[in-house]
């Protein structure tokens, strides 16, 4: 039976939320050196922005403010940008339904409402209990939730269509989905997908990779690959679909130090550069694949990669003025950064999971066996879906307490039942403090 998701599993942990609204608010300061001139003026700019704030309802930053989360993330990275865990973690602080109905109901029949306005509606009523107080935030968190703080665009239609070209390697990478041909998996036809990265500057491909699907699952593999093979862009420009607007994909970008950067909707001028290199692919690739090209999704690849590498980075480009893309990879890479640390860790997926009684939680269909001091505890699963029969990290409260294992039904048989002694929640506390 599928199981139902619930609240917990589709809520984003909050502290991961603001750190991704800091490190967005930050942009392209994290790749300037040390002593960078014009940097106050960067940070008046950004002070003089109107934000949308989690879980705030103001909408400015300040300027020192800023300098420190820069400071921060310059000396402990993305974690950094996280707020310090609150002493009351774990309590509740949902508001009663009866108050929560009637101040959806206020704004819901009067749009144009501030949060404090129908605070004030909402107190002047009968309908609320006696003596209780009501904070703006945690109003204003509970409209965003039911959608009633949305604001209508009135931006204009006319779009911008300027040429630009980044100057270095790395500086900006584009990446798009585009549908490719029926390949056989298990005997039968499916359709693939080529998921593909373009660097700005020399038109190089850091990777490319055809997959069964276009979610986050199958893309972020390849974007790892590219990491690999042509070290970390500073900006990742990409559609505005589903599969590029997910936390985790968001989080990984931050992690990594990638700016991502979103195009506007209905805007496919601006992904002119990958969009041109996919029809490249429709007409110099596709019309020559073989029969035992398209025997497997691991055949269709080698085939892919070998044009890339053999044919494609080797063809003089218009764009780079007759140079081959490696030629110009060669001339302009020499700000490229590598990785020098394992990347599986970053790329792993995370879910969160309230622990059953038996000690256990559901991921995919697979029960795992977590420690028994974590019952009745949510906590937070870190994997990798691509791998089988994969290991699965368990997170609480910010720390790793251990790997959970496959429950063995009949093992369990014969384990002798004991008071639980050893790790307790509280221990991990201190491990934080």
């Amino acid at each position: 039976m599928k199981r139902r998701l619930t609240v917990n599993d589709e809520k984003k942990t909050h502290s991961d939320l603001v750190a991704l609204f800091r490190y967005g608010v930050l942009g392209d300061l994290v790749h300037l050196p040390l002593g960078t001139k014009g940097l106050s003026e960067q940070l008046r700019k950004k002070a003089a922005i109107d934000y949308k704030i989690p879980g705030s309802i103001r909408t400015r930053v300040a300027e020192e403010t800023i300098r420190d989360w820069l400071k921060d993330y310059r000396v402990g990275g993305f974690d950094a940008l996280k707020p310090a865990v609150r002493a009351d973690c774990g309590q509740s602080h949902a508001l009663p339904q009866e108050v929560s109905d009637l101040l959806v109901s206020i704004k819901d029949q009067n749009p144009s409402f501030s949060v404090k306005m129908v605070i004030r509606e909402a107190l002047a009523s009968e309908k609320m209990p006696k003596g209780f107080q009501l904070a703006p935030s945690t109003v204003h968190r509970l409209f965003t939730r039911a959608g009633l703080m949305e604001k209508k665009s009135d931006d204009p239609t006319s779009k911008d269509h300027r040429r630009f070209t980044f100057e270095k390697a790395g500086d900006l990478w584009m990446s798009d989905v585009m549908h490719g041909p029926a390949v056989l998996v298990d005997g039968k036809k499916r359709k693939a997908y080529l998921i593909a990265f373009i660097d700005d500057a020399t038109r190089v491909i850091p990777h490319a990779a055809f997959a069964l699907s276009e979610n986050t699952a199958a893309f972020l593999p390849v974007l790892k690959e590219a990491v690999l093979r042509r070290g970390f862009c500073r900006r990742l420009f990409v559609d505005n679909g589903a599969v590029y607007r997910t936390h985790q994909l968001a989080l990984v970008c931050a992690k990594l130090g990638i700016t991502l950067i979103h195009a506007r909707p209905y805007h496919a001028a601006a992904k002119g550069k990958i969009e041109r290199w996919f029809r490249t692919v429709r007409l110099q690739l596709i019309p020559l694949l073989v029969p035992s090209d398209l025997a497997s999704l691991e055949a269709l690849n080698r085939r892919l990669l070998g044009w890339i590498e053999g044919e494609y980075h080797r063809t003089p480009h218009r764009g780079l003025e007759g140079k081959t893309p490696l030629d110009r990879w060669a001339e302009v890479a020499d700000e490229v950064r590598y990785p020098g640390f394992d990347l599986d860790d970053l790329f792993l997926n995370e879910a969160k999971r309230k622990v059953a009684k038996d000690r256990t939680v559901s991921l995919d269909g697979v029960i795992y066996e977590v420690d028994a001091a974590l019952v009745g505890e949510v906590v937070v699963l870190r994997y990798d879906p691509s791998k089988p029969g994969r290991s699965v990290q368990v997170w609480a409260k910010g720390a790793f307490v251990h790997n959970a294992k496959v429950v063995d039904v009949h093992a369990n048989c014969f384990v002798r039942r004991e008071k639980p002694e050893g790790l307790r929640l509280a221990d991990l506390e201190k491990d934080e403090d």
